[in-house]
């Protein structure tokens, strides 16, 4: 069995616990070098986890011949620049969600991929992680019967550093993230939903700025329905009071309740009763999808997360933020 030896471009904050480590910990894989453009946080952050390497220049690590794959960190911004000349260098690569800042730049990353014939994965990393695979069997076993509909709920409370340019996160930066929370967010409740019911064919929906605090859109309300029949509506809003992280699945038989965000039980309800399920969550919140690319590239199995599912969640996105754009 081949060792996968990983390069990192842009090793910033997420890459510190969710993912870093995942490359290291995965079977039959490994970290070998990583890269920033602040050359003193990229050696930093090598010495830090123990990585042999380091850049201040990406495409000296993508055309490093001891690096056989390489996962993009950096914001949507510049995930296509990254992936297409990982394409040209011939190496798979791993890119971070969003996928892009829109489906047109997806679809040019998918065919730069297909054309080099490498593969090309995404981060939608709960696609891989047990909480959600357990939902995932819940509704493939019939627990709940025909699901019927499907609620989403995202409120958050807007901080002060939001509305302040100085301290404002780059994720509320349409330039460099495509959009706001909804992007950042949104998408992965989006793609755990075409996970677990396949691609939403159509949708309907309004993106508007209700806080003035940044440029983004702050405010999101969809529906939408999947080729199944299975109907769906969510609301997406970073500028209310309290917090809240739902998602409800509804059915003939029953109804499943759970977090997109945290960690708290998954609620089974029924007529035989209200059961409450705990389902531990890794360290490493994408070792688990890291093991299955690495599984794909050794030639056992298969990554549940590619260029093609992804481009359907920023299709999505895309059809409820155009007005707004």
């Amino acid at each position: 069995m081949k060792t996968i030896r990983w390069g990192i471009v842009g090793c910033g904050n997420v890459t510190e616990v969710k993912s870093g480590p995942g490359f290291q910990k995965a079977r039959n894989s490994v970290l070998v070098a990583v890269m920033r453009r602040d050359a003193a946080l990229a050696k930093d952050y090598a010495r830090r986890h123990g990585v042999p390497r380091w850049y201040a220049d990406a495409d000296a690590l993508i055309h490093d011949p001891e690096v056989d794959a390489v996962y993009i960190a950096t914001p949507p911004a510049s995930h296509r620049e990254y992936v297409l000349a990982c394409a040209r260098a011939g190496k798979p690569v791993y890119v971070e969600k969003p996928m892009a800042l829109d489906f047109a730049e997806c679809q040019e990353m998918i065919a730069a991929c297909q054309t080099a014939g490498v593969p090309l994965f995404v981060a939608y990393y709960r696609r891989a992680l047990p909480r959600f695979l357990k939902v995932k069997e819940l509704v493939e076993s019939g627990a709940i019967g025909d699901v019927r509909f499907v609620r989403v709920l995202l409120q958050k409370v807007a901080t002060p550093e939001e509305a302040d340019p100085a301290t404002r996160p780059w994720r509320l930066v349409p330039a460099v993230s495509g959009g706001g929370h909804f992007l950042d967010m949104g998408s992965h409740m989006l793609d755990l939903l075409d996970y677990i019911f396949g691609p939403i064919q159509r949708v309907q929906g309004f993106a508007i700025n209700q806080g003035r605090l940044y440029e983004a859109e702050d405010a999101v309300t969809a529906t939408f329905e999947f080729a199944s029949g299975v109907q769906g509506v969510g609301v997406w809003n970073s500028v209310t009071f309290g917090n809240a992280d739902q998602i409800e699945f509804v059915g003939s038989q029953g109804q499943l309740s759970f977090s997109c965000f945290g960690v708290e039980l998954i609620v089974l309800t029924t007529p035989a009763g209200v059961t409450h399920l705990p389902v531990e969550t890794p360290a490493h919140v994408q070792q688990p999808l890291i093991q299955t690319v690495v599984d794909e590239l050794n030639g056992i199995g298969a990554c549940p997360s590619t260029g093609v599912s992804a481009a359907r969640t920023t299709w999505v996105m895309d059809q409820l933020l155009r007005e707004f754009r």
